[in-house]
């Protein structure tokens, strides 16, 4: 790959802890910036970052710096080491952020690169569907967000959503949908309404939010409504929490 290099926050082995394949143990390659700021995020994303976090054993938190931009060489090399090293041990390759699509001129390079290791699972906020149009045929999982106004604060996304949902249903998808004690019957029936569109059987993750306690931001009995008024119109909706919190990985 020679000198070609990518913008990253951190490289590292852990469980998946949201979504639909959450248990499951991946390497996380978390790129650097978002096109949106969630009210709820977690994901410390410092500023132009100037070196990237690599774990050098997976799973074992032996972080070393690596300067960014990142090399391809090197990221490979990792991968590679712990796929050899470690056969069996991971399931796929989690693209990350951030928001990873940002990055896609970078990813059409990187991408085929990693597909000679592990299946790759993209985590993403689901807006930027002409760069998904692009990467699409190169992505094995796809766990997109939709993002409700009353806990992202982030409104009129809805259309955008729907359009990135078209295209990911060309691969295996679900939907996140993080919700709190704010958030209104509407949106779900908006949001639930707008995956039905595309093909009712798609699997929903209605995700509490995690407050910065540590504590769940919304009431049991309500998030049980919000389960109930999405399955009206779908056939799969699930209620997971940020399990990863809970067992003290990243």
């Amino acid at each position: 790959m020679n000198d070609k290099s990518a913008k990253l926050v951190e490289v590292f082995s852990s469980v998946q802890g949201e979504g639909l394949l959450v248990g499951l143990r991946q390497v996380f390659v978390r790129f650097y910036g978002c096109n949106i700021s969630c009210t709820y995020c977690d994901t410390n994303i410092e500023e132009n970052p100037l070196f990237c976090r690599m774990e050098r054993t997976p799973g074992r938190r032996d972080f070393a710096e690596t300067p960014n931009p990142v090399l391809f060489d090197d990221l490979i090399s990792l991968i590679d080491g712990w796929v050899r090293g470690w056969p069996g041990v991971h399931h796929s390759i989690s693209i990350t952020g951030g928001e990873p699509l940002l990055s896609g001129e970078i990813l059409r390079e990187l991408l085929p690169e990693l597909k000679k290791y592990l299946p790759i699972y993209l985590e993403t906020n689901g807006l930027l569907h002409e760069e998904l149009a692009r990467l699409i045929h190169m992505l094995d999982h796809i766990g997109m967000d939709i993002k409700l106004p009353s806990t992202s604060g982030c409104i009129d996304l809805w259309q955008r959503h729907e359009d990135f949902l078209r295209i990911a249903a060309q691969k295996d998808v679900f939907v996140k949908i993080v919700v709190s004690d704010d958030t209104e019957d509407w949106e779900i029936e908006r949001a639930s309404g707008i995956v039905a569109s595309v093909n009712n059987q798609i699997p929903v993750i209605l995700q509490p939010v995690t407050l910065k306690t540590g504590r769940i931001g919304i009431a049991p009995l309500r998030i049980l409504e919000f389960q109930e008024i999405a399955s009206r119109a779908l056939t799969n909706v699930r209620v997971i929490a940020q399990t990863h919190k809970f067992i003290g990985q990243m």
